[in-house]
């Protein structure tokens, strides 16, 4: 991994002292923007410690959970290997089924086949025929598998393989194929904070493709987010904006989900990533991005996946009815881009009309 430790900007307190690290990780590229004026003076690692440290976590990160990677305990899992499952699996195994139950099977990361029947998931396809869709329904999902991972490990002297989270009722042999894409990247911005917190930071700004922040700016003011204009070709993020976000005070995790960047086109027809797992299908509705602040990141990042695979009714009265959840909807209304916000959810320079 590449390092870059830089001196970012000196607060209105004399003592405070922002530094950016960036790295890679994921098939990106990271940034930790941090005060090392922590909650009880200078922090006491020195940047280059916290930069390894977080390489160190990310890349064991991805040695667990990352389905790209062969080697991946994940992987290897999906293969029908028995493994040795860490930490960073069993916590992701067990948040997962917890979203599963919270969102009604919206969000699935045991739908792996239908991902990967679209081309959305860790393999290239095309437009899968009906009974393949039926087929892969069947085949797959949470509700195939056990709820308490722990229990089937102690069970097995720490060891796990994919057959032995298959309920006793299912009948088929079919091996679950796990996808942890819509909750992996807002995780590991949580286990990076937790790392921070540890060290005694309290001004933070984790960005690992979601972002995860809490405490002030190097200006000593709330961090600011920019939320991408949800329209095809904007693959370069900031470039074209649809509103500044003002984070409020305090811990949060704040993820944006949309199909702007990620959809093919076949025959003349746009299919979007969002795979509804209840239907095996893309989303066919107008809401174009769904950005959701939460307490931490993985939360955000559920809960937006959740958002794109209701549509903007549903997404809008789920974000109403919550006191946990702030969030913003970029939709589409005859041609032109729409947004609403919750109540809590403050945008700035709103162009909604461009």
């Amino acid at each position: 991994m590449g390092a870059l430790i830089t001196i970012l900007a000196i607060s209105c307190q004399s003592q405070d002292r922002y530094i950016i690290i960036s790295g890679f990780a994921q098939g990106g590229v990271y940034t930790v923007k941090l005060n090392l004026n922590g909650q009880d003076g200078m922090i006491d690692a020195k940047p280059e410690e916290i930069k390894d440290s977080i390489d160190h976590i990310l890349s064991g990160i991805e040695a667990s959970l990352s389905g790209y990677n062969r080697n991946s305990l994940l992987s290897r899992f999906n293969d029908g290997e028995t493994i040795r499952p860490d930490t960073y699996f069993t916590d992701m195994y067990s948040q997962a089924y917890r979203f599963y139950e919270t969102t009604g099977g919206a969000v699935d990361v045991a739908a792996g086949p239908i991902f990967d029947l679209w081309g959305f998931g860790f393999k290239s396809s095309s437009v899968p025929e009906d009974g393949q869709i039926d087929q892969a329904k069947l085949t797959s999902g949470m509700k195939r598998l056990c709820k308490d991972i722990h229990a089937v490990i102690a069970e097995n002297n720490g060891n796990l393989c994919s057959r032995d989270i298959i309920e006793t009722s299912v009948t088929d042999d079919a091996l679950p194929q796990l996808n942890f894409n819509a909750i992996a990247q807002g995780y590991s911005c949580d286990v990076v904070a937790s790392y921070l917190y540890s060290l005694g930071v309290k001004d933070m700004m984790v960005d690992i493709g979601e972002i995860f922040c809490d405490g002030k700016n190097p200006s000593g003011g709330q961090w600011s987010l920019g939320i991408d204009r949800p329209k095809d070709g904007n693959d370069t993020p900031g470039a074209d904006l649809q509103g500044i976000f003002k984070v409020p005070e305090g811990p949060h995790g704040i993820v944006t989900s949309g199909n702007y960047r990620k959809f093919y086109i076949s025959e003349g027809r746009k299919y979007a990533h969002t795979i509804d797992p209840r239907t095996g299908r893309p989303v066919t509705h107008n809401l174009l991005s769904a950005t959701i602040v939460a307490a931490d990141a993985m939360t955000a990042d559920a809960y937006a996946t959740y958002c794109m695979v209701i549509g903007l009714e549903d997404a809008r009265n789920f974000i109403s009815s919550s006191e946990e959840l702030e969030g913003c909807l970029v939709y589409d209304e005859n041609g032109i881009f729409k947004t609403w916000c919750s109540e809590g959810f403050l945008l700035e320079d709103i162009n909604a009309d461009l």
